[in-house]
């Protein structure tokens, strides 16, 4: 089987618009969360939301791009262009049909989608749409509209798993590359959800903070006085490669993808299972994958979105597969960023990638008080940062629907 390898990343986050100031501001603890720019939630229980900062589409893209694509495509786009600039691939000396594209989202265009609702809603029943209303809310079109701008004829999909959808993209991506179906593949996810129809549907699952007086804290996994996550936005891009592809270019490789377990909880509709079945079949399958043993793994970027049972339950699917060992690093890093849904898997592989490149961890943050089930568990780094050793990095992911999704990420070694 093919050795798999990743060779750039491109970021776009509440804490950072590119992976150098998202790695920094992650180590540094830094909040993203504030009141809602997007839209007057002021009706809304929650008003607050992890929304990009200092981030301009005409600064990225031309007019005629923002008019047709809705900003869940202009996010991938502009964290594309960073991972394919970071892995400086030149296309024109590659093989254009071994190259593709795995790209998905959560929930699309919703935000194109509210809008034109609104204006046919609001006017006199005319029905004047936009042509491009159908193509920029196609969950699928920002994989399209990735390849046309390279002019990649390989694989081309749009997974959707809900919250997990980005690390089925990569897990996708790994697969497809090590069974000889592609040479290279940009894999990742985008999102761009903040508005009514999100922050009031997900309100009325009462999934959502609704701290509004205390924002910056709000989100906090395994704290006791959680109450919900905090939604977030952005995109993350990985260039995803067959090594000796890699090698033969001259690419600098940043970490190699190893295993990746993709199982389901089938017990709820938006519940995780209480002991975490599906998150632990997941995490095996990856481990069983790279024939790794729990023990060798140093850190787990957990998907902990800071809700009453969904941390507790990922906590014992934790227990099950590495009993409690006390060496195991372990952070929530949603408390930083926000929950960018289809997107999050992808920007927490940069983060494992990020650990294994530069020997550190980045911490959980706004955490006063652990949850019983996580004391006297595992090293949670809180606040800042720390130095470790991380030669395997795991990260989880999970979606309504019970989907669960784990890549393993290893520091390459010829």
């Amino acid at each position: 089987m093919r050795r798999v390898v990743i060779t750039g990343m491109g970021a776009l986050t509440p804490i950072g618009n590119s992976v150098d100031s998202f790695w920094k501001n992650a180590l540094d603890g830094v909040s993203g969360a504030g009141p809602i720019k997007t839209f007057d939630a002021s009706k809304f229980k929650t008003q607050f939301a992890c929304e990009l900062k200092d981030f301009n589409a005409e600064d990225h893209l031309d007019r005629k791009e923002r008019k047709k694509y809705d900003m869940f495509t202009q996010y991938a786009l502009v964290a594309v262009d960073e991972a394919v600039k970071q892995a400086d691939v030149d296309f024109e000396n590659l093989d254009l049909d071994r190259i593709g594209v795995i790209w998905g989202s959560g929930n699309g265009g919703i935000q194109t989608f509210e809008n034109h609702i609104k204006e046919f809603h609001d006017g006199d029943g005319t029905p004047r749409f936009n042509p491009y209303f159908i193509p920029r809310i196609l969950v699928d079109i920002a994989a399209g509209v990735i390849s046309m701008k390279y002019g990649l004829r390989g694989i081309n999909f749009a997974p959707v798993s809900a919250c997990a959808t980005s690390t089925t993209a990569i897990i996708e991506a790994f697969n497809y590359v090590r069974w000889n179906k592609a040479d290279m593949i940009v894999a990742g996810g985008s999102e761009s959800p903040i508005g009514a129809a999100t922050i009031g549907g997900f309100g009325s699952l009462k999934a959502l903070s609704t701290k509004n007086d205390d924002y910056a804290t709000a989100s906090r996994p395994f704290d006791k006085n959680r109450d919900g996550f905090v939604m977030g936005e952005g995109a993350g891009a990985l260039i995803v490669e067959e090594l000796e592809h890699a090698k033969k270019r001259g690419a600098n490789i940043i970490a190699e993808v190893v295993g990746g377990g993709m199982a389901a909880d089938a017990y709820h509709l938006t519940g995780t299972h209480p002991e975490g079945l599906g998150a632990i079949k997941g995490m095996n399958l990856a481990l069983e994958e790279a024939e790794v043993t729990p023990d060798q793994v140093d850190y787990v970027n957990m998907h902990a979105t800071s809700t009453p049972n969904g941390d507790v339950s990922e906590i014992k699917a934790l227990d099950a597969v590495f009993a409690k060992r006390k060496s195991l690093l372990v952070s929530g890093t949603k408390s930083m960023t926000g929950h960018l849904l289809g997107a999050a898997g992808a920007i927490e592989t940069i983060l494992c990638a990020q650990s294994i490149k530069h020997q550190m961890v980045p911490p959980t943050i706004n955490v006063e008080d652990f949850e019983e089930e996580c004391k006297d568990s595992y090293d949670f780094p809180v606040g800042k940062g720390v130095s470790a050793k991380v030669d395997y990095a795991l990260s989880n992911t999970f979606g309504f629907g019970g989907h669960i999704a784990a890549v393993l990420l290893k520091k390459y070694e010829e």
